[in-house]
């Protein structure tokens, strides 16, 4: 049963890290493209998978692409515009007076 480990531990990295390189945003991926990771990491068993977490994966700190700040900011803006500011700025309050 012991014997078993090693594998399923292999095989349960590679499934992590399939995973989490194809949720990575494409311009947050390191040193190669997205799908070349991919394929690194399928293709050579246990090296593969380390190799993404230490050379491919995005950093902790690393700066938000530029795909995630707009969709920050649209957002907030969008959440700005659906509240309103004060009462006289309220459809509904305007129709109750």
């Amino acid at each position: 049963m012991l014997r078993y480990v090693p594998g399923l531990l292999s095989i349960a990295l590679t499934v992590y890290c399939v995973i989490d390189a194809f949720q990575t945003d494409e311009a947050d991926v390191r040193n190669l493209p997205k799908i070349a990771w991919i394929l690194f990491v399928v293709l050579v068993p246990v090296i593969g998978p380390v190799a993404w977490l230490l050379a491919g994966r995005p950093t902790r700190n690393s700066v938000p692409s530029q795909r995630e700040r707009q969709r920050w900011q649209d957002q907030h803006r969008d959440r700005d515009r659906r509240r309103p500011r004060g009462p006289d700025d309220d459809p509904d309050f305007l129709k109750d007076i």
